[in-house]
């Protein structure tokens, strides 16, 4: 069938351009220039995501409340105090030399689609129509202004850990969460743990975690990570390198986070996936190198405890005397309301986040990631038009933020992996916990990008990563990256898989990606086997026959994941508290510190009281623990009975935890058909410790993981594969909105065609861009 054409006239471009969209809902580019295809990749990304884009923009911007009302006021102000509001030259600069002029261009097309739909409202997504707004006109500094999409570390973990110290013993804080390398925890001289308050994350969190609109739960905070890995051509079939890249984000939204795009241009080819609100792309392929990247969570942020004058608040103690904080005034706009006028302070440090004057402090927030050079992502505008190791390694010196896991491959045989982002020199103390504001710790400038690891074309023929603790044996101890690692077991199962394998294919490793088997099950397993238990234990039959795999029709799977995390996991947890605080204190302090599963699956502690406890689990720990696994097992059949059934034949853990994704609006907009809401549920394998990383939540809906998915075959490009669930489109009811949300959810992939003959061989619609007849 031949494919749908339509055409439109796009100020600014310099010849005529196409869009050629493929049966997969992929648009092809094909411009004249560099700047005439990223001018057509913010037209393209409005017509495909206004919608999520311009609340993209709002929400960084601080203008929700304009839209929205006035309840969102608090939570502009806090976004408007993470703004970048440094040298915008030297901003621009730091990402490449010609980022503002591609920027320019893109939001330029961006701009134009939006001047569409003030002609033609029929262009305008149902959101906008349903909720009476318009999409507004963007700037280019939009783009590096915003900087709350990113992924940020260590704020969180420093102040729940010091949180946790102010209130208990310090064994608890072991219990928490682990530590890598695992040092003792030394409160930073002049430190107060006692003055810093249970909330004093709640503007922070404001800004950096997503809205929620009408009924729909929070999300919270949660574990974003990533896998990659690239095979050498001794490890493939084909003789040439392979690279995988599955980015884990929040999965539960529609639409997705991600979008595939292709920008080709003379001496510019580039394919694969970025966030749709930004210029080019930061995972894929050139033609000429392939890249990915997960996150390396360099510790890029410190929570700064002032002293404040009694007498006058604005200022805070510095080296001895009174300085007084930077105060900006700003006006939010408010729908159906009066603008409110907001107080934005700031310290040498950064955005103050909290302030008590009745205990003379305050709080602030020191964060790389709103230096020069650190819009997340925009980095890639750099490498990803790389043509070797070279420049692509030369171009790591401008990538800032997230902190990456670089990853690389050529057609000539080449593999590369190297950590990538700015990262603070603190030289007196480690960052795992909040400090003084008093001068006494400063930031004494970044790491060179050659001090941070890497390695090139290594003996074992493969690199991977997957936000574990991958520091070389020999590299500088007081070259400190952080203390809170990942937890290794994806990266382990990768291992298991690659180590061995010879005569890769590009759909094995697509395989990979959606790997549901669990090292933390496999090994919970073994040490049961161990244990003195009568035979007869309900359930211990199914586990005992069980490969440790997480497949969705596994009944097997169901019963360890709900009896590890909601009964196992716990009561292992209390034993260990019983030995450290009053009994009356349990339940409470179990409570505090255990990690809600969709916000940090992490079995380290687990295994580590399971497998060595000691007196950890009190006198006679191997007895504790065989009573433990026989009442909660049972416990657990019987909660799998009322979840499931009492048909233990009809159990499967695919029943239980599914794929849903859902729009954030869908309170809000009553008269959209429901079906164009949400797509599933659909049943899934795995869990937060799976390769195939699927973390959910207390109803079993997957919370985080790969909604993109890429494997390309370097060198053969039209060989590779991808998948961005649940469909390219973020126009509700259209036909490529939902559309890969099946075939992603049983861990399929698509081709993502490279070769214009092969694209226009599966073309499904042409969009031809003509400049305007004075140009």
């Amino acid at each position: 069938m031949a494919p749908v054409r339509t055409s439109f006239v796009l100020p600014g471009l310099t010849a005529p351009a196409e869009i050629v969209i493929d049966t997969w809902g992929v648009s092809h580019i094909y411009a004249a220039s560099t700047y005439d295809a990223f001018r057509v990749q913010g037209f393209n990304a409005a017509r495909d995501r206004l919608w999520q884009i311009d609340f993209w923009r709002r929400r960084g911007l601080g203008l929700l409340s304009e839209v929205f009302g006035s309840e969102y006021v608090e939570r502009d102000r806090s976004a408007r105090l993470f703004l970048f509001r440094g040298d915008t030259r030297a901003d621009w600069l730091a990402y490449g030399s010609d980022t503002k002029r591609a920027a320019t261009a893109f939001v330029e097309g961006v701009n134009a689609f939006v001047r569409r739909t003030r002609d033609e409202p029929g262009l305008l997504p149902v959101e906008f129509r349903e909720l009476g707004y318009e999409p507004a006109f963007w700037e280019p500094s939009d783009v590096t202004r915003i900087r709350s999409h990113g992924l940020f570390y260590n704020l969180r973990d420093e102040v729940a850990r010091a949180l946790v110290l102010r209130d208990h013993p310090a064994g608890v804080e072991e219990l928490r969460k682990r530590r890598e390398p695992s040092r003792p925890l030394q409160v930073p001289e002049g430190l107060d743990l006692g003055v810093i308050p249970d909330d004093v994350l709640a503007v922070y969190d404001l800004a950096t975690v997503p809205p929620v609109f009408g009924a729909a739960p929070s999300p919270g905070v949660l574990p974003e990570g990533s896998n990659n890995w690239v095979l050498a051509g001794e490890r493939t079939a084909s003789g040439r390198p392979i690279l995988a890249n599955d980015p884990h984000r929040a999965a539960a939204a529609l639409p997705g986070l991600r979008y595939l795009a292709h920008l080709s241009a003379p001496g510019f080819d580039v394919i694969g996936a970025g966030e749709p609100a930004l210029p080019g792309i930061s995972i894929g392929h050139n033609g000429h190198i392939a890249f990915g990247l997960t996150i390396f969570p360099i510790d890029q942020e410190d929570l700064y405890v002032y002293e404040t004058n009694p007498a006058d608040p604005l200022e805070y103690r510095y080296q001895g005397r009174w300085e007084p904080m930077r105060v900006e005034r700003e006006t939010v706009p408010v729908r159906d309301g009066a603008p409110v006028e907001v107080e934005l302070r700031f310290t040498r440090h950064g955005p103050v986040i909290r302030s008590d004057p009745q205990r003379n402090t305050a709080f602030a927030v020191r964060a790389a990631w709103l230096e020069p050079g650190m819009a997340p992502y925009l980095g890639s505008m750099d490498y990803m038009r790389a043509r070797d190791r070279d420049e692509f390694l030369a171009a790591m010196n401008r990538w800032g933020a997230p902190g990456e896991n670089q990853v690389y491959a050529d057609p000539e045989g080449s593999i590369a992996w190297k950590a990538a982002g700015l990262t603070p020199v603190r030289p007196n103390w480690d960052g795992t916990l909040p400090v003084p504001g008093d001068g006494r710790y400063e930031w004494a400038g970044f790491h060179d990008a050659d001090e941070l690891p890497g390695s090139v074309d290594p003996p074992q023929g493969y690199l991977a990563t997957a936000n574990e603790r991958n520091l070389p044996d020999d590299f500088p101890a007081d070259r400190h990256i952080t203390s809170d690692w990942y937890a290794p077991y994806r990266r382990r199962r990768i291992d298991e898989v690659l180590a061995p394998a010879s005569e890769v294919t590009p759909q094995e490793m697509v395989a990979l990606q959606s790997d549901s088997v669990s090292i933390p099950a496999r090994r919970i397993l073994a040490r049961v086997a161990d244990l003195p238990l009568a035979p007869d234990v309900d359930g211990l039959g199914l586990l005992q026959d069980w490969d440790a795999d997480l497949r969705p029709d596994s009944a097997a799977a169901a019963l360890f994941e709900v009896w590890y995390r909601r009964h196992l996991r716990p009561a292992v947890l209390r034993r260990a508290l019983e030995q450290l605080v009053a009994p009356d204190a349990v339940a409470g302090v179990a409570r505090q510190i255990a990690v809600r599963d969709e916000q940090g699956a992490d079995a380290r502690v687990d295994l580590d009281l399971f497998e060595t406890p000691g007196e950890r689990l009190g006198p006679d720990p191997e007895r504790f623990l065989a009573e433990t696994v026989a009442t909660t097992l049972a416990a657990a059949v019987a909660e799998l009975e009322e979840l499931l059934g009492p048909d233990r034949a009809r159990w499967s853990w695919g029943r239980l935890h599914v794929g849903r994704m859902a729009h954030p609006l869908a309170a809000l907009l009553p008269d959209v058909p429901p079906e164009q809401l949400v797509a599933g549920p659909l049943p899934r394998g795995g869990s937060g410790d799976t390769v195939g990383s699927t973390a959910y939540g207390p109803d079993f809906v997957q919370s985080v993981g790969s909604t993109f998915r890429v494997v390309v075959d370097v060198g053969e490009w039209d060989g590779s594969l991808a998948m961005n669930a649940p469909g390219q489109s973020g126009r509700l009811g259209d036909p490529h909105a939902t559309d890969l949300f099946a075939p992603w959810a049983r861990g399929e992939a698509f081709p993502l065609l490279y070769s214009r003959e092969r694209i226009d061989a599966a073309a499904e619609q042409v969009i031809t861009l003509d400049p305007p007849a004075h140009e």
